[in-house]
């Protein structure tokens, strides 16, 4: 087959790949924040004390779900660019920061391990600053698309190390026993 694809097959392709990837890369997310029971509901968490700079908690499904429509979006569009130099490299990296993601609320929320969820968000950082120069040389709107991500990961590093700083005795502690009352 020596025939190229019309613009309208290609659009249809990215598509077919935005419908599949933006999904799946939420329900990675949502999955990976149920299991770790992220948030305020938990019990460890709640007792924490908060950084002056920690927003809402509202605010955190708000952004996690908008950032990974826009990943979800950017890797389509890698995916998409078939013949494109250095696609399988920017996808296999895309995958694993993908399973760094995925691994902090487990290990923060979940384990209370905050240093270590700090070192996993570091790599995180590290990470996507590489995949982001991987899309770059791809598709350049696909790197676009992972700065405001970008901007969180570094965000939420700072909190993170605040947390830290704001809660010593928190790191690896077990949740707060749960209050019983006797009738």
């Amino acid at each position: 087959m020596t025939e190229i694809a019309s613009s309208g097959q290609l659009r249809a392709g990215l598509l077919r790949w935005i419908l599949v990837l933006v999904p799946g890369i939420n329900l990675l997310g949502f999955l990976s924040a149920s299991v770790s029971l992220s948030g305020p509901s938990n019990p460890w968490f709640a007792a924490l004390v908060k950084p002056a700079i920690y927003p809402p908690p509202l605010a955190f499904p708000l952004v996690w779900t908008t950032l990974y429509i826009l990943m979800g979006v950017a890797l389509a569009i890698v995916v998409s660019a078939r013949s494109a130099p250095g696609r399988g490299a920017a996808i296999a990296l895309f995958a694993a920061h993908l399973v760094l993601n995925l691994a902090w609320s487990p290990v923060f929320f979940g384990l209370h391990r905050m240093a270590l969820a700090l070192g996993i968000i570091i790599a995180m950082a590290v990470s996507l600053m590489a995949v982001i120069a991987l899309f770059w040389r791809v598709r350049p709107v696909a790197a676009g698309l992972m700065l405001p991500y970008l901007a969180w990961v570094l965000f939420a590093s700072m909190l993170n190390w605040q947390f830290i700083q704001l809660n010593p005795e928190a790191d690896g502690a077990e949740a707060p026993a749960a209050v019983h009352i006797q009738l």
